[in-house]
């Protein structure tokens, strides 16, 4: 029996995340297998300590358990401890370890896509798990302002290198050069949903939305249709998915397996 892995979360019907790991598994020639752990908030803390006496390598974590599931590891990597959530875990010698891999995507993201944050002004969207890892992300690079916007300001941030705000706040005055979607709305099967719409997106150079199915959301039509470069989420979720192998397995993975990777979704996942 090879290893296995497996992604954690409440809603995993429409996950691409095995097709990604198995296409990683051919291109190492390794004997594994990657599996949906779709459970209950309830059950996370007996689902983590199973997986680890059970002899799992690891698990990636999606909605809604990247916070919650802090709790419940014995290690929690630095950069994992800054955002404050993890979307992967280690289990090596029965010993749960955190990380954040999707900090490391969404720069992968970016670079590919060739948007420049740095001395930019920045709008996310949502207060999550994502979100804050793309917060870190654009705060370590030099962006000039971050505006994150969320729908209870009963959340907002102590945090002073950004300023929280509500969905009316920002129609009022709707500004700046990226603005970013790490909300799950316009997710399937719910096509019909966006965070925001033409008044707002049109006063922005461009927009990324974190999710990837569908590959255009209603965010990103309403993006481009206003004259921004809209860029989805999916190469962000092989890039995350490529620096968890390396984490699991302890190895480096070229650049060109990402890009094949991601070649072979899009061609294969959507046309």
């Amino acid at each position: 029996m090879g290893k296995f892995y497996g992604l954690l979360g409440e809603k995993l019907g429409h996950s691409i995340s095995p097709q990604i790991h198995n296409l990683v598994f051919e291109e190492l020639k390794e004997q594994a297998t990657y599996q949906l752990f779709q459970v209950k908030k309830e059950r996370l803390k007996e689902v983590v300590y199973g997986l680890k006496y059970l002899g799992s390598s690891g698990v990636n974590v999606t909605i809604p358990f990247k916070i919650d599931i802090m709790a419940y590891l014995d290690n929690i990597s630095e950069e994992a401890r800054r955002i404050g959530a993890v979307n992967t875990i280690c289990f090596r010698d029965e010993i749960a370890i955190g990380y954040n891999t999707d900090y490391y995507g969404f720069g992968m993201l970016l670079d590919k896509f060739e948007i420049d944050i740095k001395n930019k002004e920045i709008v996310v969207l949502g207060t999550g798990g994502s979100s804050k890892a793309v917060i870190q992300y654009v705060l370590d690079k030099g962006s000039a302002k971050i505006t994150v916007v969320t729908r209870n300001l009963s959340e907002k941030s102590s945090n002073k290198d950004y300023k929280t705000i509500d969905y009316s706040e920002l129609s009022k005055n709707p500004k700046g050069d990226l603005i970013i979607n790490t909300t799950p709305l316009g997710m399937y099967p719910n096509l019909n949903a966006t965070p925001v719409g033409k008044n707002i997106l049109s006063k922005f150079q461009a927009a990324v939305d974190l999710i990837y199915n569908p590959f255009e959301t209603l965010f990103l039509k309403t993006a481009k249709d206003s004259g921004c470069k809209s860029v989805n989420g999916l190469y962000m979720l092989v890039g995350q998915a490529i620096v968890a192998e390396e984490l699991w397995n302890n190895i480096i993975i070229e650049k060109q397996v990402v890009e094949k990777i991601y070649s072979n979704l899009r061609s294969n996942f959507y046309e």
